[in-house]
């Protein structure tokens, strides 16, 4: 669903949308609670050459491992990004900057959930903004490198004088490290890592604890009634 943003007040928004807004059926989807979502304001500057160019490079290694035309691919990931995102049609020559960053992150959560090998060096490339946080525990890949099998690492470690089995994984930062780099940041300490490679793990919410399957729904519910 497309919106407008017709006023701001504070850390309120007024908002116009493009369709019929039904709030008993938003409701009845976030299961009777205060329905929440994430606002996304598309910037209208127009997709950079370094992202056209990331764009092929991930097509090009998905077809370089199925032997498919990259046109093909190339249909496929616009039109996922139009049902999942609520686009119109868009061409790569001139969409904006915001489409051109959906296009690579559903290009990615798809090689990742079909374990497809790419180019270590198009992960690499990707801005520090770009959500590969939370692509990365997703597809438990290392946030770093992008291999998989990642180990899921706390920010603050577990097991440091505490019962592993009584931690509160909500108040826990999460990120998602290969072997390597986590017996590096054992190594050099958190702090000095995180200034190494430029991160900020990730503080999720109930439902992505979840969705990560870092916890089932039973434990869950077991840390709010205790």
């Amino acid at each position: 669903m497309r919106v407008k943003v017709l006023g701001i007040q504070g850390n309120e928004l007024r908002l116009a949308v493009d369709d019929d807004f039904n709030l008993d059926k938003v409701i009845r989807f976030s299961d009777g609670k205060q329905p929440s979502g994430e606002l996304t304001i598309d910037d209208n500057r127009h997709i950079s050459r370094d992202q056209q160019k990331k764009i092929f490079a991930l097509i090009d290694d998905l077809c370089n491992y199925t032997g498919d035309e990259p046109k093909r691919w190339e249909n496929e990931f616009k039109w996922r990004v139009q049902v999942t995102f609520g686009l119109d049609e868009f061409s790569l020559s001139n969409c904006s900057m915001t489409v051109g960053n959906y296009m690579i992150l559903t290009i990615l959560d798809f090689l990742f959930s079909e374990n497809i090998p790419f180019r270590t060096k198009s992960w690499d490339s990707l801005p520090q903004d770009f959500p590969r946080q939370r692509l990365a525990l997703k597809n438990r890949t290392c946030v770093i490198c992008g291999r998989p099998h990642a180990d899921l690492a706390h920010y603050k470690a577990v097991g440091m004088g505490r019962n592993r089995h009584k931690i509160d994984e909500r108040k826990m930062y999460f990120m998602t490290l290969c072997r390597e780099h986590h017996q590096e940041q054992h190594n050099i300490g958190i702090k000095k890592f995180m200034q190494k490679y430029h991160l900020k793990p990730l503080r999720l919410s109930d439902d992505d604890i979840i969705r990560f399957k870092i916890l089932t729904k039973k434990r869950l519910e077991e840390l709010k009634n205790a």
